[in-house]
């Protein structure tokens, strides 16, 4: 990894929201300085604006054509830094292809990679031992012999792409290079600052950098972005509130989000509605002198957003072709009450009830819990809210609390009434009573550490509603333990029939209505998976790196599965 001061382009540039006649490209400069994205044989510029005195540009590219192609490179106070010339002749960032910029075409089919949980470790033997092979990485070599033509429209990252809560020896050094890592929060990270550098040991890889330069990505962030089992429940909100770094890890985590992740999922038009982007862009349109710093900005929004979530919202929706996507925020927007639990609050549910329409080919939701869990755990987790919410006495929930926070039990299915609601609509627009019916409504999720589909079964609704399937891609890399694994599998597959039993035969916890086997899976290897859109149908893979010998530097892309939804 360079030096953090050995050039003008500290990191990136990211290729971002791509449309049909638009591009945004997102970069982190090391000085404030005038951003230039060249394109189209036209050129585009934006300022950078400053936070906790790291420097940043999101080039916001217009007026396109749709389906157009061009090489892009970008310069830094008109000198250009990207693709850099400096690089040393022969070196894995030299033989890299130029990055390109493709808008969309309507008529063409959507194609879409995604997958969540990636920690940021050496590509070396003892990484590749601890967390295995980078799956995004092997992608990323493989695409560079792949036909563009065929390359994804979009990356989706469904969460934790970087781990605040789980540091690697790199960024214990520049946490011990700051403060003491006996003194709270130890090793974990403690403020923007920190998260800023945990972000360019994420993206700083030659090939991951030159992928996520070329493909469009949109992201969402789970727990670990933050810290594990993020809002998980009221006492761990109330427990985590009383430790005196707190404040500082969630602020600095939240903002530096914000700048690292969601700017950039968002489109033209919805940065013109960004109450954080207007006042970059009033700065910049003022002509005022010196560069905008938000430090001050981006803390108070942060700390606003923690206490009244629904003062802001992280979810967001593309059109996609034929398709869409609607990204949900199934983390900071919860009610923790114990009388009021729902994966979303009021606000965040009414914007997904009027996002969830037909008239689409496909609908693709993400999340980056999977909604529909292997039916053994779904159910688990519906009796223990029942357990943690008092349904059979303080004491037992006392003891669902504990078995909640120490087993994970905290996806959608913890949240019954939230998850009873979006069921609802979803089944809605699956029989054509939100507009046509889309062949597929496919929900695409991560978290759980292996990779599978399950699908309501068909035969339960109408003839000729949507299919209703949930594709799990997780992780990209970091790999659960073969114990862990083994666990999982008994309690997705081992426990369903008897706690199916029990669930119907006691009124406290909810019954599910619907029965979603797991027709593919689980599979617990580092994976990135991709879909096609197939007419009506999809075309579903997952993918393994592998490195022969030591070839590090040119992992291979191995196909675990290919899933075919007709």
């Amino acid at each position: 990894m360079p030096e953090l001061d050995a050039t003008p382009l500290t990191l990136g540039p990211l290729l971002r929201h791509v449309a049909e006649t638009s591009a945004t490209v997102w970069v982190q400069t090391r000085d404030a300085a005038t951003v230039t994205v060249r394109a189209f044989d036209r050129s585009w510029d934006a300022p950078t604006f400053a936070a906790h005195g790291h420097h940043y540009a999101l080039v916001v590219l217009d007026g396109l054509e749709p389906g157009a192609t061009s090489e892009y490179t970008v310069d830094v106070d008109g000198s250009q830094v990207w693709p850099s010339t400096a690089e040393p002749e022969g070196s894995l960032a030299a033989t890299l292809p130029a990055s390109r910029i493709t808008t969309l075409l309507r008529s063409e089919p959507t194609r879409m990679a995604f997958g969540s949980c990636r920690t940021s470790v050496p590509h070396d033997a003892e990484g590749n031992q601890s967390n295995g092979v980078d799956a995004l990485r092997a992608y990323a070599h493989h695409l560079r012999g792949a036909d563009p033509a065929h390359w994804p429209h979009l990356v989706v990252f469904l969460g934790d792409q970087v781990y605040a809560d789980e540091t690697s020896e790199e960024m214990r050094e520049f946490i011990a290079a700051r403060r003491s890592l006996d003194e709270p929060p130890g090793e974990e990270l403690k403020d923007y600052v920190e998260y800023a550098h945990l972000y360019r040991l994420a993206w700083s890889d030659p090939l991951n950098r030159w992928l996520l330069s070329t493909l469009p990505s949109a992201m969402i962030f789970d727990d670990h972005d933050i810290r594990d089992d993020w809002n998980t429940s009221q006492d761990w909100h109330r427990e985590m509130n009383r430790k005196p770094w707190w404040h500082d890890r969630i602020v600095g985590g939240l903002a530096s989000y914000w700048v690292y992740q969601h700017v950039g999922n968002l489109s033209p038009e919805g940065l013109a509605d960004d109450e954080v982007w207007q006042l970059i862009a009033q700065h910049a349109e003022s002509g005022a002198e010196g560069e905008l710093d938000l430090t001050e900005v981006l803390d108070t929004f942060a700390e606003r957003v923690d206490k009244h979530p629904e003062t802001y919202r992280w979810s967001y929706s593309r059109d996609l072709g034929d398709s869409r996507l609607v990204v949900v925020d199934s983390r900071a927007a919860r009610l923790l009450e114990p009388d009021r639990r729902s994966i979303l609050d009021d606000d965040e549910m009414a914007w997904l009830d009027g996002e969830l329409r037909g008239d689409v080919d496909h609908l693709f939701i993400g999340t980056s819990l999977p909604f529909l869990m292997a039916q053994g755990i779904h159910d688990l987790e519906a009796i223990n809210e029942a357990m943690a919410t008092g349904a059979w006495g303080p004491r037992v929930a006392t003891w669902g609390e504990k078995m909640r926070r120490a087993l994970d039990l905290e996806h959608w299915a913890a949240f019954q009434d939230g998850f009873a609601k979006v069921l609802a609509m979803v089944v809605e627009v699956a029989e054509g009573k939100r507009g046509r019916a889309p062949g597929t409504i496919t929900f695409l999720s991560g978290d759980v550490h292996n990779s599978y589909v399950t699908e309501i079964e068909p035969g339960q609704l109408p003839a000729g509603s949507s299919r209703i399937i949930q594709a799990v891609c997780s992780p990209i890399r970091n790999p659960l333990p073969r114990q862990a694994r083994i666990a999982q599998a008994m309690l997705g597959k081992g426990l369903a029939r008897p706690l199916k039993l029990l669930v119907r035969r006691t009124p406290k916890v909810p019954n599910a209505p619907y029965d979603w086997p797991m027709t593919e899976g689980p599979w617990f290897d580092n994976n990135l998976a991709t879909l096609e859109v197939r007419g009506r149908g999809l075309v579903m893979r997952w993918d393994m790196g592998v490195v022969r010998g030591e070839r590090y530097d040119a992992p291979d892309l191995e196909q675990v599965a290919r899933v075919v939804i007709s």
